[in-house]
């Protein structure tokens, strides 16, 4: 094979390949899990993703059933890939919905589903 088919053929093979480009922000846990159920009241909620999180362009928002949307304050966990946030908890379903920005620059959206009983 000539030199320069060799060269092309090599470039091709590279552009084909799998790259080690960053990947979206993908939710990997939450506290609480979805579908589970907690007690009333004071709560930190907290969600890890597989890669870091631009808190200052991120937006996490509790959404009970009976009540309107809140907007969290966020804090970075104790890594950059973990965002927490106090909430209070009052009983019925709720959805805490998440936007992040990713170190690659893509916003991800998601919702994790969960139920407040008992007594407040």
């Amino acid at each position: 094979m000539p030199p320069r088919r060799h060269f092309a053929l090599m470039l091709a093979l590279l552009a084909a390949a799998p790259s080690p480009a960053f990947a979206h922000a993908i939710l990997l846990d939450s506290t609480p899990a979805a579908g589970k159920t907690l007690k009333p009241g004071e709560a930190i909620l907290r969600l890890r993703f597989n890669s870091r999180i631009d808190a200052a362009r991120s937006r996490l928002t509790l959404i009970p059933a009976s009540a309107q949307p809140t907007i969290l304050p966020l804090a970075i966990g104790p890594s950059e890939d973990i965002l927490t946030a106090p909430a209070t908890l009052s009983p019925g379903p709720h959805t805490l919905r998440w936007q992040v920005l990713a170190v690659d620059g893509h916003i991800t959206r998601g919702e994790v589903r969960f139920t407040v009983t008992g007594p407040r």
